[in-house]
């Protein structure tokens, strides 16, 4: 672990709501701590349901009518602001996260991306046409296809893990849709999505499209669910709430991306350093609190040895301790309680016959890169999703095999497979019931603009990434007309 660097315990950000552009504080207020250090890092004000409906009703009195090129505009301004400040983002994600510099960093490229394809697709025409005379009973007209904004609000719910990329994945489509939005972050975590919003608003979004309400969701989030003024639901979370989210919501739009647990398959003929290089790289990055990590590694029993050492010997190499020392690889874990639980799932599984390779120390809520093999599907370390930087290797016989574990778990969002061997890869492409295979890749890869989201107890809706959501967040419209 690295050594604790002083910090600034007088130094923390006191934030309101943003509500019609203002920061409206309250009495109630929640301090928002940092994990490595127990210190506040600021202060946001707990929202009521009043100013829950105070929120709606400016938002949908917001009827925005800006151009395309004006959404690209703001999209690209703002993304230029935050290359500039790229380094005082990343700080702030970092002390209200845990997460280390160079995740956070990550991070804010990530965000700008977001930003700029968002532009991007504002900029693209999306409609269709189709001609009428195509069949005996057709006419000589044309269809023209239109997207339109939603009619109502759009209410967008975002987890811990990713700060403020999440926030982004939610915000710029409906920016570039020209819709309006309410947006509640995770209370773990409010600062960094505040700060989003304070950048849009300095390169010129109008206040109306974009509120953020902070604070308890026991007290708010039924309002955000069930206000009259909401027309769609967009969230990102555990599948408790998700499946919370679908029983209230009712005769609404929902597009809910939940968890995972996805596997690295290594199969026999797999370069070994190749393959344990993305396990490690998979399992550890972002703390391994995404929820495309890799969190079950399925190897082949003729290599599980080999890589087994790999796996451990590159773990003992990956620095973790202070999030804000620059040269460690991974900082804490979101909070203490996360922390305790990956603890208890390895030592639980290790009591039913699993092996501790390496790992699972624990100091509040720094934890410790951890390698366990011998594990069982049947665990509960690989059962449920287990959302830390955790490696249990579970060994298969054959690819039949390996098709059967990948599949016997709830979840389906993403896979990573380790083979050269396309006849491998073109059965598991085919048959792993997940929303993503990547050949030589971990399960997490994919840019911002692409599709991304899962099936069976990993999501429902539409997918996420900048061109799906934009489809989520729009209706189509079709007119005709004669046409010679």
């Amino acid at each position: 672990m690295s050594a604790a660097r002083p910090r600034d315990s007088e130094h923390f950000r006191a934030e309101g709501l943003r509500i019609d552009g203002q920061r409206v504080m309250r009495p109630r207020t929640s301090d928002v701590l940092d994990p490595y250090s127990g210190e506040r890092v600021g202060t946001v004000a707990r929202a009521t349901l009043e100013d829950v409906r105070e929120a709606m009703r400016v938002a949908h009195a917001c009827r925005p009518r800006l151009t395309r090129h004006e959404r690209a505009a703001i999209l690209q301004r703002a993304a230029a602001l935050l290359r500039e400040r790229a380094d005082e983002a990343s700080a702030l994600i970092t002390r209200e996260s845990g997460l280390c510099r160079k995740d956070s960093l990550y991070e804010v490229g990530r965000v700008a991306d977001v930003l700029v394809f968002g532009a991007g697709e504002a900029l693209r025409d999306d409609g269709q046409v189709f001609s009428c005379d195509l069949t005996p009973h057709g006419k000589r007209r044309k269809v023209v296809t239109m997207r339109e904004p939603l009619l109502g609000v759009i209410t967008a719910i975002t987890p811990f893990n990713h700060p403020m990329n999440q926030v982004a994945h939610k915000v710029v489509p409906s920016i570039a849709t020209n819709n309006r939005m309410v947006l509640k972050p995770s209370e773990k975590v409010p600062l960094s999505a505040l700060y989003l919003t304070d950048l849009l608003y300095e390169a010129g979004l109008p206040t109306g499209m974009l509120q953020v309400v902070t604070g308890d969701p026991r007290e708010i989030a039924d309002e955000l669910l069930t206000h009259p003024h909401v027309e769609m639901i967009t969230f990102t979370g555990g599948v408790a709430i998700g499946k919370y989210i679908a029983s209230k919501a009712g005769y609404r739009r929902i597009v809910l991306e939940l968890g995972g647990n996805d596997p690295l398959i290594v199969m026999e003929d797999a370069d070994l350093d190749r393959a344990s290089e993305l396990a490690v790289q998979g399992s550890y990055k972002n703390s391994g609190q995404r929820c495309t990590a890799v969190k079950r590694m399925l190897v082949h029993r003729a290599v599980a040895g080999e890589f087994t050492e790999r796996v451990v010997e590159k773990t003992r190499h990956w620095r973790f301790g202070d999030p804000a020392d620059t040269r460690v690889d991974m900082g804490t874990v979101i909070d203490e309680p996360a922390a305790r639980l990956f603890e208890q799932r390895v030592d639980e599984a290790v009591a039913q016959g699993a092996r501790l390779l390496c790992g699972n120390q624990r100091a509040g809520a720094l934890y410790a890169p951890t390698v366990v093999d011998r594990v069982d599907p049947a665990m509960a370390l690989v059962r449920e999703e287990t959302f830390g930087p955790v490696s249990p290797i579970i060994t298969f016989g054959d690819i039949d095999e390996a098709i059967r574990i990948s599949n016997g778990t709830a979840f389906g969002l993403s896979s990573g497979v380790c083979t050269n061997r396309m006849d491998y890869f073109t059965r598991l492409a085919n048959e792993l019931q997940v929303g993503t295979v990547n050949l030589w890749e971990v399960p997490g890869y994919r840019i911002e603009l692409t599709p991304f989201g899962g099936i069976k107890d990993s999501g429902l809706g539409y997918k996420e990434g900048v061109q799906e959501a934009m489809k989520s967040f729009t209706t189509c419209k079709t007119f005709t007309l004669p046409w010679q």
